[in-house]
């Protein structure tokens, strides 16, 4: 923004202002003392882990705290009137007109048995404009201002027929479409491949820019924030840590806990590798050639794997990336021995897996384990961490219970997790150390492959930094390859030795990771280089990262 529009801004009364709010659940503060202002048409990232308070911030400005939620203290202002105390009926009047939310999760936001239409003109007669054509043909203007293609064909559709961008898009046409003041994106993108963030971000700064509507853009990403944000408000432990002007905050850190926010952001510091690189070997422990899956079989439509070839040198880090769709989880599944493919050859360790049936697979999957991206989802709930951990070796070796035990011990030891949590159950786990779990599970048989199919995407940067230095300790010491599947590249970078590009089940580039980040030749990977979030700003530990 130019100095005069930034003046006009910084001279206006704050739209929203937050003053000592303490919010708590079932009694127990969980956001203590928390002030914030956003001024007409600035951008405001409010930063944070998880459990940090940011969303609960979020929530109350909204009225849309839990039942079990509290405003406790403080007060909420906006366009100075204190609407803290607001019954929902009340608050109801002006959200969406006045404050708009854009949640985290499309797939649970809008209504499955709903059109798009029918729940994009709902926000119309909510707020009594009740002109039908008049509201179908805003509702379509709004879904080609937000990028939809084919207007008509997507008001028309349901929330299943669209992919998860798309879906997002229709989620932003429902919180602008009455022109509030200020948009709460919470979490906006986290879900989404980094050119669909991309495009969802760059959506909301220009709708931003060309209405002045105010944003609060609640993230954990960092990177994020440093290209989006006017200024910064990290928060931890439900307390604000630092905040100010986005540049400054980035480029000079007063908080250890921000300061330790940036060196885990792989962006920030992508020539660390969390781990000296394994020593090569000459034979490749996977070799991919001319791999071919259509689902369906042979007869199916275009096939989502289509003539991939690649291989991965035994004690190295292989990386599969891509955008969603572009064939990467099915190709991994494919090395992993979980589905046969429509043509072409998987070996592992001189083993033709496509050949491989009954027991002979069976066995062979002692030798590759899949950890996959949400923990939460792959772990049996109803198991402790310790009937998880050991269920491999009861289904592949009889061993009597006592040593079952000392191995499980040993692997929670090894993943840096302590023996008291073996009782637990996943619910009273957090989100890295689930993911620890299913590491020590995977790697309980001694395999020798893991594949990772966005082992580390659902996690906070600071358990996503540390997930990934226990994944490089456990390459050194053990000496297992990886197939990496990401669609973070700066994950990727800090990672992968080697990397194959897939796009549209194609392989468009593939090399050696900085070879093709810094240099590279298809304009697919450009795009995907280019939108990797953080590189608007100058910080000094990423300075020429992508250069």
């Amino acid at each position: 923004m130019n100095a005069p529009l930034n003046a006009a801004r910084d001279a206006a009364p704050p739209l929203l202002r937050i003053e000592n709010l303490t919010v708590s659940y079932d009694g127990r503060p969980t956001v203590r003392d928390v002030g914030l202002s956003i001024a007409p048409g600035e951008v405001v990232a409010l930063v944070g882990e998880s459990g940090s308070g940011k969303t609960t911030t979020a929530q109350a400005v909204m009225g849309l705290l839990p039942a079990n939620g509290r405003i406790e203290a403080g007060r909420i202002l906006l366009n100075g009137e204190d609407i803290t105390r607001w019954p929902d009926r009340r608050l109801a009047a002006i959200r969406g007109r006045v404050v708009s939310l854009v949640p985290q999760d499309p797939g649970s936001s809008l209504d499955p048995v709903q059109t798009i239409g029918a729940q994009l003109t709902e926000i119309f007669r909510l707020h009594g404009r009740r002109d039908k054509v008049a509201n179908r043909e805003e509702a379509l203007a709004l879904l080609a201002r937000v990028g939809l293609s084919e207007p008509e064909l997507r008001f028309r559709q349901y929330p299943h027929e669209l992919s998860g961008g798309m879906k997002q898009r229709v989620l932003i046409a429902i919180a602008l479409a009455l022109k509030p003041a200020l948009v709460i994106a919470d979490e906006p993108t986290s879900a989404l491949d980094v050119t669909v963030q991309k495009r969802i971000l760059d959506l909301i700064d220009d709708l931003s820019r060309e209405n002045g509507t105010a944003v609060l853009l609640v993230t954990h990403d960092l990177a994020v924030a440093a290209d989006r944000a006017d200024r910064i408000v990290v928060m931890r432990g439900g307390r604000i840590e630092e905040e100010g002007p986005a540049r400054t905050l980035l480029a000079e850190p007063r908080q250890a806990y921000t300061k330790r926010l940036l060196t885990d952001a792989p962006v920030f510091s992508p020539s660390r590798r969390p781990f000296p690189a394994p020593a090569r070997h000459a034979d490749p422990a996977i070799v991919v050639d001319g791999l071919v899956h259509a689902f369906g079989g042979a007869r199916a439509g275009l096939p989502a794997v289509d003539g991939v070839s690649f291989s991965v040198a035994r004690g190295t880090t292989h990386a599969l990336v891509g955008e969603s769709g572009s064939g990467k989880t099915t190709t991994g599944r494919a090395v992993a021995g979980f589905l046969k493919p429509t043509a072409g050859r998987v070996t592992v360790e001189g083993e033709d897996v496509t050949r491989l049936s009954g027991q002979r697979l069976r066995q062979f999957r002692r030798r590759i384990q899949l950890v996959y991206q949400n923990p939460f989802a792959s772990l049996d709930p109803r198991q402790s961490v310790e009937g998880i951990v050991e269920e491999p070796l009861l289904n592949f070796e009889p061993i009597e219970k006592g040593e079952r035990r000392r191995r499980v011990a040993a692997m929670l030891e090894r993943v840096h997790l302590p023996f008291e949590l073996a009782e637990r159950r996943p619910a009273a786990l957090s989100g890295g150390q689930r993911q620890r779990v299913a590491i020590a599970r995977a790697l309980i048989l001694s395999p020798s492959i893991l594949v990772l199919d966005e082992a580390v995407s659902a996690l906070d940067v600071t358990v996503q930094a540390q997930i990934l230095s226990l994944l490089g300790e456990l390459q050194r010491d053990l000496g297992l390859t990886y197939l990496f599947i990401s669609h973070d590249l700066a994950v990727v970078r800090a990672i992968a030795d080697s990397v194959s590009v897939m796009k549209a089940g194609r392989i468009v580039e593939a090399g050696p990771v900085e070879a093709v980040f810094r240099h590279p030749t298809e304009r697919y990977t450009r795009q995907l280089v280019e939108a990797i979030p953080g590189r608007r700003h100058e910080v000094p530990s990423a300075e020429g990262a992508f250069a």
